[in-house]
């Protein structure tokens, strides 16, 4: 439910971003009524290949479910269900924001910047970690299980959560007026964007995630030392490897442009590294 609510946090797509999608849309087969303003969302089942995942075809090739999502969401469920070799054809367009695929004849290129949202349960039989139902999978199941979500795979997952199981007292709150709609949620998000597009630009980038991590360490941008402490310290120790290192910046910088702030404080690298380590298997 919280990834098929994703793409209404988001703002509407860009005159440029429109275009991208709605040819995607359009070169993929699907019909079409008139230019797409809305960020897309793409749920493949887990049985789906590596062409159908990220594109292919032997004659004319066609973009997958990851190029159609571009400057939208893709969302994987039960994650670890889908083949390993198909999971590791997401890790060069997670880092690059192309799709590249080659064939004998031809070498096709599609955008590939898009919001990755996996969904995993503990174990094979979902009961792991529950107080209520004992887990039935042994601790070699377990593992096999979450390995098919390899290491470079994971690294460039921003934030990793834990989700419990919903109670009879959450289902009650959630009906009361306090609690935030989708519609005030995306306005914060839009005020956020405005916030990163307006230090942006005087460079190529206009969101966060574009931005090189290099950029953010150099110039006016680096931090000082007392509020990059935490991610020094994990980096020293190997905890987090230098991309990782890079990612959390991107979201502290997320993080303050929420709150408006002019840059991200402790806290906010705080809660970044806490959002990016917050699962344990």
């Amino acid at each position: 439910m919280l990834a098929h609510r994703l793409p209404a946090l988001l703002p509407d797509l860009s005159p440029e971003a429109s275009l991208v999608v709605t040819s995607l849309t359009s070169l993929s087969g699907r019909a079409l009524d008139g230019l797409v303003t809305r960020p897309p969302l793409e749920s493949p089942h887990h049985t789906s290949s590596a062409a159908a995942l990220v594109g292919g075809g032997s004659k004319i090739i066609r973009p997958g479910a990851a190029a159609r999502a571009a400057h939208g969401v893709l969302f994987l469920d039960e994650a670890p269900e889908f083949p390993a070799a198909v999971l590791d054809t997401l890790r060069q367009p997670l880092e690059s924001g192309t799709i590249t695929i080659h064939r004998a004849s031809s070498v096709a290129h599609f955008p590939g910047r898009f919001q990755l949202v996996l969904a995993a349960n503990p174990c094979p039989c979902g009961q792991h970690g529950t107080s209520d139902i004992a887990c039935v999978c042994t601790s070699i199941a377990r593992r096999r299980y979450l390995g098919r979500l390899s290491g470079p795979l994971l690294d460039r997952v921003d934030l990793q959560l834990r989700v419990n199981r919903v109670t009879t007292a959450a289902i009650r709150l959630a009906g009361e007026p306090s609690r935030e709609t989708t519609a005030s949620a995306r306005l914060r998000v839009e005020r956020a964007r405005e916030v990163a597009a307006a230090r942006l630009s005087a460079t190529p980038w206009r969101t966060n995630a574009e931005v090189p991590g290099s950029w953010f360490r150099t110039g006016s941008r680096r931090l000082p030392v007392a509020v990059t402490s935490p991610i020094d310290r994990a980096l020293e120790r190997g905890t987090l490897t230098m991309r990782g290192y890079d990612r959390v910046l991107r979201v502290a910088w997320t993080l303050a442009d929420l709150d408006t702030a002019s840059a991200p404080s402790a806290e906010h690298i705080g809660r970044a590294l806490f959002l990016r380590k917050s699962v344990t298997t």
